[in-house]
This record gives C-alpha cells, structure tokens and sequence, in this order.
C-alpha cells in the first residue's frame, strides 16, 4: 500500500499551519461571531450536511489487514501478536485498535472545510475522569496519541461510530442506537451555540465536572449516581494504591517493579539508564518550577509496561520515584510516541511540531481544560516520547454496561465535551454555522455511524478469520 502523502487543495477555515506559523498582530480587529458564524452556514451549500449520512467504502479500499500491518511496522513486534488478540476480541476492540483503517475512509469522506486542533481517536473510552491540579475530578478527552490538524468531522465521526458499535455490544436496537447518536451530535451543536458567543478566556476555564448540574442538559438520578461512582472510584486512583499494587519492597529496603508477563516485565540495565537519563531532557520540557520540584524525587525502578489496544507494540516504560520518603511514590508514564493516524492525509505539521512527543502534549495542552501538571516530551535512542503521570485520579464511566438513558446522556457529553475541545483553539461560530440549529446533521450522523458500524463489523470478521487460518498471528491474554 502507498504511504504517499495526500492532502486538500483548498486552505480550509478554522485553525491554520499558516496561521500557527503567521507572526501574532494584536491591532487587527476580529470579525464578529455572527458574521463567522454566517460564513460557516454558507459552507452547507458546498458540503450539504446531509451528504455526511453515506457510507459508501472506496472501490480500491485495501483489505483492514494491509492497513493494520502498515500500523505495525516500527513496534516492537513480540507484542504484535497480543495486539492482534485483543482487536480480535470484539468489533468495538477492533474499532478502537483501527485508528489506521478509519484514517484512510475519513480521508474520502466529505468534510465542510473547517479545521480544528484534532484529538484523532475521540472514542467513547478515549473520554474519562482524571485530576485537575487542583484535585478536582473533571470529565474530558483523555487520549492524544493520535493528535493533529485536522477537520472537526473526523472526530465527531470517529465519536458517533463508537457510539453505534458499544451500542450493539450493549444490546441496544437499531432506534436505540439512532437516538444516542443523535443524542451526541446535539450535545455537540448544542454546546456550540452557547460557546459561539462566549468570551474566549471564558472558553479556557470551563470544565466539565461530572455530578454536578449542567447548564445544557437536566440529569436523571439514575445517571447521576452512576457518575458519582465513578467519581469516587476515580479519587482512590492515586500513587500510593498504584504503589500496593504494582510494587513491592525487598527485605533489604529496595523498591521494585512486580513481574506481571507480558504486561509488566523488566528492562535490562543498560535500557534503564537510557530511560532515567531521559528523564533528564524531559525536565527541561517543564516549567522551572516543576522542574525544580522534580530534582527532589529519585527513581526505584523501570519497567515495560503495555497499555491500550492501538498502543500495544508501542515502547512504554513505567518509572517508580519516591519523593518526600516511602509514602511519597510518583509513577510516570514515558511512551513512545509514533507518527498520527491521519497525518498521512494531511499537510505536515510545523517543523516545531516535528518531534512526535512534542505534538502529542501541543494537543493535550490545547484540547484538554486542565492538563497533567508533569507532561512533558523527550527521546530514547532517537525515538520521541511524551511523558505523563500513571495514576492521576484517573478513572472511567463503566460505559460497557449502559444502556438507556445513562448511555444517551453519557453520549450527549461526550459530544459536548468534544465540541469544547475543538473551540478552545479554533472558531466555534464558524462550526456551529454550518452545524445549524435543526437536527439535520443529527440525522445524517445517526445513518452514517450505523453504515460504518456495519463496515467495522465486516473489517473484524476478516481479523478474525484470518487469525483462524494462521495468517495473522493473535495471542489471547490468558495465552500470555
């Protein structure tokens, strides 16, 4: 398969390379939200939102397999196999492995010409609870692997189909499944309309904190205490219940890594220095005083520790550091961070942006409303990083097991949620414009999501079988 670069002719609204790149000129005046706003409704006669509803795959689409296999080139191929069985295991595993196949269909897709700073992989899972610095628990984005410039559409695609597909595994209908996606992409019109206007400081400071009231969308108590749950679930994530777990001390007083193969296994020395020396140039990623802050802890141990289903074969180290003594643990995260899933169709980044770790935490910092106060970028034998805490608060809505209401309203925040994302550095107006106010776009989403559905299901029959004839090699995790 070709890896040749393919990108729009036209310079598309929103967000810009030119415009990152263009020098700041603070006494040009703006245009007003109404007239952008305008100036996306006038995009609907060139894309028709209800041009979105079909899905129809490209006559030369290459097989799933051969998009997955060029996925895998560069990760650490004894892992391969454990990611090949967990995409296996269902159409939603599959989906959230397949960033790569839904790049290439997203790319023949018809778009309004409006970009955005791209989260890339906005699945119903890739949204969660974590911890804002202030030790709030807020709801938000919570994956940037696959970070770019790109159009809105894709996510909110990429967003609905999720949607259909855990639909399915939860037991709803074809309605059932019709109204959540609807459901989400008003959260997203809706939340539009109310940002369009808002002042853009105001913009930065919202977040989303599940359990309270919302100003769009009245709760049900049903969902409110499933969110309240996890809220309580999420604050029991922290270092030291990650320490118990994960770690124990020798009878000679050292701290070390517990062997759990394949997931957490050990690194030989010389990767380990590698690894804390890298910590080093890291550092200098953070601000002085978080530096300084970091030069008080010391580390204990590394370990290779595989994470995710489109990660896994992917270089990730776990790093255990005490600070203030024993009962002061820190665990980062340092994981290799690999070319996006769509940038292939899309116009380079920057050159500022070149080091994949560095576009990784540019899109966390603008997408999320309040980031991992240690993230940061580095690299290891010429291989970009980023760098993160493990256990930050962070925790999950068990969406595996909604159905109803819960899940309708949870979908409706991803949506809004995501439509946040997207203005915090690009034109809220102009999306809402071309959006509109009707249920058209709602509509049109809804019989696309479940024609891609159906297009998932197909792709992970053919993993599937191909696992059962040996040409794919798959591992389950018991097997491993």
């Amino acid at each position: 398969m070709s890896t040749k670069r393919k990108t729009r002719k036209e310079e598309p609204l929103g967000i810009s390379f030119a415009l990152i790149e263009s020098k700041l000129d603070l006494r040009k005046p703006n245009v007003h939200w109404e007239k952008r706003r305008a100036q996306g409704k006038s995009l609907r006669r060139k894309q028709p939102r209800e041009l979105h509803a079909k899905w129809l795959p490209a006559k030369n689409r290459p097989s799933p397999l051969e998009l997955i296999d060029a996925s895998n080139r560069g990760r650490q191929q004894q892992f391969v196999p454990l990611r090949m069985g967990r995409m296996a295991a269902t159409p939603f595993t599959f989906f959230r492995g397949a960033a790569c196949v839904m790049a290439y269909d997203l790319y023949r897709s018809p778009v309004s010409g409006i970009n955005v700073v791209l989260d890339g992989d906005a699945h119903l899972n890739n949204f969660g609870l974590y911890g804002t610095p202030q030790r709030d628990v807020v709801f938000d984005l919570n994956d940037f692997d696959e970070t770019t410039i790109g159009p809105w559409e894709w996510d909110l695609k990429r967003l609905v189909a999720s949607i259909n597909l855990a639909g399915r595994e939860n037991g709803l209908n074809r309605r059932e499944r019709a109204n959540s996606v609807m459901r989400s992409v008003s959260g997203y019109r809706t939340n539009l309309e109310r940002l369009q206007s808002m002042g853009l400081l105001d913009v930065w400071y919202l977040h989303a904190y599940p359990g309270r009231r919302n100003p769009l969308e009245k709760m049900d108590r049903k969902t409110e205490a499933i969110l309240n749950k996890s809220v309580e679930r999420a604050m029991q994530h922290t270092n030291t219940r990650l320490l118990n777990k994960t770690a124990e001390r020798g009878a000679e007083g050292r701290w070390s890594l517990r062997q759990d193969p394949p997931i957490l296994t050990p690194v030989d020395n010389k990767t380990r220095e590698k690894i804390i020396d890298s910590l080093s140039d890291y550092a200098k990623t953070l601000p002085p005083e978080r530096r300084y802050m970091l030069r008080r802890y010391h580390v204990a141990d590394v370990g290779h520790r595989v994470v995710g289903v489109g990660s896994v074969g992917t270089r990730a180290y776990l790093v255990l550091l005490f600070g203030n003594g024993d009962d002061d643990p820190l665990f980062l995260q340092v994981k290799e961070a690999i070319m996006p899933a769509h940038a292939v169709y899309l116009p380079p980044l920057p050159p500022e942006y070149s080091h994949q770790g560095k576009r990784v935490v540019y899109g966390e910092r603008v997408l999320q409303a309040s980031t991992d106060v240690m993230l940061g970028w580095t690299q290891i034998d010429g291989r970009p990083f980023y760098v993160r805490q493990m256990k930050n608060l962070k925790g999950s809505v068990p969406v595996e097991v909604l159905s109803g209401t819960p899940f309708d309203f949870y979908a409706w925040g991803c949506g809004a949620v995501l439509a946040r994302a997207h203005t915090r550095a690009s034109d809220a107006a102009l999306i809402a414009g071309y959006c509109g106010r009707s249920d058209a776009l709602d509509t049109a989403l809804a019989e696309w999501a479940e024609a891609y559905a159906d297009q998932t299901e197909a792709d992970h029959e053919v993993l599937r079988k191909a696992i059962k004839s040996g040409k794919v090699q798959a591992m389950k995790e018991s097997e491993s």
